[in-house]
């Protein structure tokens, strides 16, 4: 096996499933050491593979796969070296594409035309054909007159939200996002777009918990899992534009039971949808806003997500992952839709995980940092005792990966995005990483109770 690229930090979790089943010695293609602990000389082969520096994760992403195609002869020989019969496997993220490098066969990327289902532009169509509420919208061009006009007639009173295309390839994390609610505002998401888009989705703001429902399509059906909190901070940048802070992510909120399973019914619809439209195999998320009337799809992550993959891990460090890459691969994984439904979802709801994260655009620390610290409901502290809490921060291509270790059994009912505030202040106050000050969504559905559904005899959720 030959992973790649990631930094020596993350692949953690890859080792582990490479050892539960049998693989030789990895050989690890690394683009730095990343935040956290880091795989011993025992476990693997190392090579360091120089990624430039990108001014955005988006931009850090999108070089993957030409970097993978492109190897410096150093690495090129190191792998041969590595595997002489050309018959190793490469283990890649799902930001590299499926063809093979270097005559090798690429598992955990995905086929090009997939790529193309994350165009903000095209997910609303999708919305409409398996029938999910959605936010009205309009896609415009970059046209300042249209965005303004198409702004007016879409704002609820609290702004609207601008993304724009994938002109230029795959765009996450916020990075061609933009919440729109003064004419200053504006004409800066205006002169940002006229520079890197076509075209321009404007929606509505929409208040309320951001989450995420994930779904597997398998060869006889679609698999629903279980909601995930997304922290999506609020904030303003040194000039007083509102902006949004993306974070990480978590499963100890729950909706209300009815929001539950409707955002389940979408995701097994979206699946079909998806396998009709491009033979979509494996997983897929769908991100959104629980708002007061309830669960309203945002966009389409055609790939293995952090949702998706941080649910797996918390049940089972590789049995999902294999299904995946099976699937992918095109083969059958000897699983129903409803088998897996039956054993993962209960599982995930007893298997509850906080992944509090932050990418500061300031690089901060050259070398890994980790201290220990206390959680009092409220703020993060330095602990000079053992805790089951710690923050690690690393150097990235796009500056400074930060993250907190949260116990393995989180407290119950607590909200990532309150726990993401708490982290990206301590961080300020420790290494200046520059977040300023965040501030969590809030839950504006509160009336229904919470908590796992157990059927409907509507939408036949199991």
């Amino acid at each position: 096996m030959i992973c790649a690229v990631a930094p020596l930090a993350g692949y953690v979790d890859w080792l582990a499933l490479l050892e539960d089943v049998g693989a030789r010695r990895p050989l690890l293609v690394a683009s730095g050491v990343g935040a956290g602990p880091v795989p011993s000389n025992e476990q693997a082969d190392v090579v360091l593979l120089d990624v430039p520096e990108s001014s955005s994760p988006t931009e850090e992403l999108r070089q993957l796969d030409g970097l993978l195609r492109a190897l410096p002869d150093a690495l090129v020989e190191a792998v041969h070296a590595y595997d002489p019969d050309g018959t190793a496997v490469w283990l890649a993220c799902p930001f590299v594409t499926t063809a093979p490098i270097l005559g090798r066969q690429v598992l955990g990327g995905r086929p090009a035309p997939w790529f193309a289902l994350e165009d903000k532009m095209v997910a609303d169509d999708i919305w409409d054909s398996v029938g999910a509420p959605r936010a009205e919208s309009r896609v415009v061009p970059v046209d300042v007159d249209r965005l303004r006009a198409a702004s007016a007639g879409l704002d609820r009173g609290a702004g609207v939200v601008l993304a724009g295309d994938a002109r230029e390839g795959f765009n996450g994390g916020g990075d061609y996002v933009r919440w729109v609610v003064t004419e200053g505002e504006l004409l800066a998401a205006h002169d940002f777009f006229s520079r890197h888009c076509d075209r321009v989705r404007v929606m509505p703001f929409l208040e309320g918990v951001p989450c995420s429902i994930h779904g597997l399509v398998l060869p006889d059906g679609t698999a629903a899992l279980r909601p995930v909190e997304l922290a999506i901070l609020r904030s303003q940048d040194p000039d007083g534009r509102r902006r949004f802070v993306y974070g990480g992510l978590g499963s100890t909120w729950d909706p209300p039971s009815e929001d539950r399973a409707q955002m389940r019914e979408v995701a097994r619809r979206t699946g079909e949808r998806l396998r009709a439209l491009v033979g979509y195999r494996g997983a897929f998320g769908i991100d959104g806003v629980l708002t007061a009337d309830g669960f309203r799809p945002t966009e389409l992550n055609s790939r293995m997500s952090a949702g998706a993959g941080s649910l797996a891990r918390a049940v089972d460090r590789g049995l999902l992952d294999l299904v995946q890459h099976n699937l992918v691969s095109g083969r059958d994984p000897g699983v129903t839709a409803e088998a897996l439904e039956a054993w993962a979802v209960p599982a995930m709801d007893q298997a509850r995980f906080l992944k509090a994260t932050g990418i500061s655009r300031r690089r901060v620390v050259e070398e890994p940092w980790d201290v220990r610290v206390d959680w009092d409901g409220a703020r993060l502290r330095r602990s000079a005792a053992a805790t089951d809490w710690s923050v690690s921060a690393g150097p990235t291509a796009s500056g400074t990966y930060c993250r907190l270790v949260a116990p393995s059994t989180p407290p119950p009912g607590i909200r990532v995005a309150e726990l993401n505030v708490a982290l990206m202040r301590f961080l300020d106050h420790e290494l200046d990483t520059g977040f300023g000050e965040v501030a969590a969504p809030p839950d504006v559905r509160p009336s229904l109770a919470p908590g796992p559904v157990t059927g409907n005899p509507v939408t036949g959720d199991r």
